[in-house]
């Protein structure tokens, strides 16, 4: 849209071709009213809003772009933590410019990066990363929201559980079956009965739904695992055609790691199946090198759990000694890949 005005205003969508299985990896929000979002088939999509306009990605243009942002961000504080090409938290305590604004920072660098960049970007302010992330999305597509410390805990309270940090669809059910709608419902359960139900996740649930969160931002974020996959115009019919269908895979996988320099901290191998009625599977084990033998096992424990035709092989490897994720305070989303979630 940026690159070419006749896209203003009209449905459009990045993402691979509806003949080739592709899927939307981003859309506008002409889009979105239609009900397509990201990881929906483009087939689906069309069938939404036969008018979509569906462009190829054009990764070294969103990599310069993303460049570009890192770059203005970086002129405020060093603690910059990415999150993707097009999102990143940002620990402003400690920053001069604006007199100490966060507001006004984040004003200030959305400014920047219309003019930079030429596109939109929004912004989350919050006392932790969990709150700004959430605020972040609160006033897209070219806004910002603040949450100030005292406002956390209505803030809070009002958040339907789907909104909690690694809660997905099953979670959030379960949590709705078990009558916490939202962070205030779920208040009502103590630290030991949210553990007996969902384990070590339940400490959790028990912090975030109460607006606790005490990650640090993590400017150097290692590397947790690197992979390739592939989705096939035709699914593979047997375990012969996937084993067929490894080789080039694991060729890709090599080129991959070694550009990310991670063969030195390879701690485990995977292999990932979806089948032809969408359900995955993944078989893993510890390692410390790459092997063409232990994934073809791999691949074999894989495909006889559902031996059914496979749609979509990838293969990957575990990083050693990755650390966990620490955090910050505002949450910046730019235009680039303005997605929900």
């Amino acid at each position: 849209m940026r690159d070419d005005p006749s896209l203003q205003g009209k449905p459009l969508a990045v993402g691979g071709r509806a003949d080739q299985r592709g899927v939307v990896a981003t859309c506008n929000y002409e889009a979105r009213r239609y009900g397509v979002h990201s990881a929906m088939s483009t087939a689906q999509a069309l069938k939404r809003c036969p008018q979509l306009i569906v462009l190829p990605p054009a990764m070294e243009k969103y990599r310069i772009a993303s460049r570009q942002i890192l770059a203005i961000y970086r002129d405020y504080t060093d603690l910059v933590e990415p999150l993707s090409l097009d999102e990143a938290y940002l620990d402003v305590s400690g920053v001069q410019q604006c007199s100490g604004s966060a507001t006004l920072i984040a004003q200030e660098i959305r400014g920047r990066i219309a003019a930079t960049v030429g596109i939109t970007a929004s912004a989350g302010i919050a006392p932790n990363k969990f709150i700004a992330k959430i605020a972040s999305d609160w006033n897209k597509p070219d806004g910002q929201f603040v949450v100030r410390p005292h406002e956390v805990d209505t803030f809070v309270a009002a958040l339907p559980v789907e909104k909690l940090f690694g809660v997905g669809k099953v979670t959030a059910a379960r949590l709705k079956r078990l009558g916490a709608q939202t962070c205030a419902d779920l208040r009502s359960w103590s630290m030991v009965e949210l553990q007996q139900q969902f384990g070590k996740f339940g400490e959790r649930l028990y912090h975030l739904c109460r607006g606790i969160d005490v990650r640090e931002v993590c400017p150097s974020r290692e590397r947790k695992s690197v992979s390739v996959e592939e989705t096939y115009v035709t699914d593979l019919p047997d375990l012969a055609a996937c084993r067929e269908a490894l080789p080039e895979l694991l060729l890709r996988l090599a080129e991959r790691i070694q550009r990310a320099r991670a063969g030195h901290s390879i701690s485990k191998l995977f292999i990932k199946i979806r089948f032809d009625d969408f359900q995955r599977t993944t078989a893993e084990c510890s390692a410390s090198m790459l092997d063409d033998e232990t994934f073809h096992r791999l691949l074999e424990t894989a495909y006889q759990r559902r031996a059914r035709p496979v749609r979509l092989l990838g293969a990957g490897i575990g990083v050693a000694e990755a650390r966990d994720q620490q955090s910050g305070l505002l949450h910046e989303q730019t235009g680039l890949f303005d997605q929900q979630g």
